[in-house]
């Protein structure tokens, strides 16, 4: 959706407000108390009414919103500028274009909606063939002095990321040429090197009847537990420009994202800005619908 779209169809608070419950109808309402899935609109309290039980559920209730007392419009505002290019913006700069007086305010939505994005990736598994490698994401951390926090040299320190890419070869016959086309990634945060964070990463995030590639790491060598087929090949230059073209494409990509857009970032939120990275690479050929996606996935 585009800026001029988005003014157009978004001009008040009520439309906003009105669309979101118009998506919210059609992705369904679970009662907190019973579960049950029927129910009634109340329009004079605005609420939905369990048919079962009569537990009444806001329109924001169960939603990336609950407990939010920002009007729509500021949430539909966020939402557009998230979705709206490819890199992204930083949170005060998305302050800067609604106008809100409190950054911390905008900080907590755009990090619940990066939140979002992650669960929306969590449903799905990569499948067929996966490039399988590591990256080093410089991450902001707080050096202790004497009993006290301080910032400053020595303040910064990588952070391990299991990266994936589903990796379809292509050979041209004609030109005796072979390549690889690339469909869905995924981005995981290590908490340690150790084979058994892999381990629970590959589980998590690839389909058991899938061909994994990746190098002759140590810590790699229980993924073909979990997969049908696990392929290595020696690291070196020939095995990132070909065999894991992907993973490394993508990683010097977030990389370059991060640094031109955020700067810092702090170790324990890195996972939130891979998140939005890999949300958005994922759906690069949604164009304009990205937002409306955003919207689903936050209902």
């Amino acid at each position: 959706m585009t800026l001029l779209e988005f003014n157009k169809t978004f001009k008040t608070e009520k439309s906003c407000r009105l669309h979101f419950k118009k998506v919210r109808d059609k992705e369904g309402v679970i009662c907190k108390k019973c579960k049950c899935t029927y129910h009634y609109w109340l329009q004079y309290k605005e609420q939905y009414q369990c048919k079962a039980c009569g537990f009444r559920t806001t329109l924001r209730s169960g939603t990336v919103m609950e407990d939010s007392k920002l009007p729509f419009k500021t949430w539909y505002m966020i939402m557009m500028l998230m979705s709206a290019t490819k890199k992204g913006f930083s949170a005060s700069e998305i302050q800067r274009q609604v106008g809100h007086k409190r950054y911390e305010t905008i900080w907590n939505i755009v990090h619940k909606l990066r939140i979002v994005m992650g669960k929306r990736e969590d449903l799905y598994k990569l499948h067929d063939i996966i490039e399988f490698d590591e990256g080093h994401f410089e991450v902001e951390t707080s050096k202790r002095v004497k009993g006290n926090l301080k910032r400053g040299k020595g303040s910064q320190r990588q952070k391990q990321v299991a990266v994936m890419a589903e990796s379809t070869p292509l050979e041209d016959v004609k030109r005796n040429k072979k390549s690889s086309h690339v469909r869905f990634f995924k981005m995981k945060v290590l908490e340690t090197a150790k084979s058994e964070d892999i381990n629970e990463t590959v589980k998590e995030s690839i389909a058991e009847k899938s061909i994994v590639l990746s190098d002759k790491a140590t810590t790699y060598v229980d993924i073909s537990k979990y997969v049908e087929t696990h392929l290595t090949e020696k690291s070196g230059k020939e095995t990132t420009v070909s065999t894991l073209k992907w993973v490394h494409i993508a990683i010097a990509n977030a990389k370059r994202n991060f640094l031109g857009i955020y700067h810092k970032i702090k170790g324990k939120y890195l996972q939130n800005y891979l998140n939005e990275f890999v949300y958005k690479l994922n759906r690069r050929y949604f164009k304009s619908n990205l937002f409306d996606r955003l919207i689903v996935a936050s209902v």
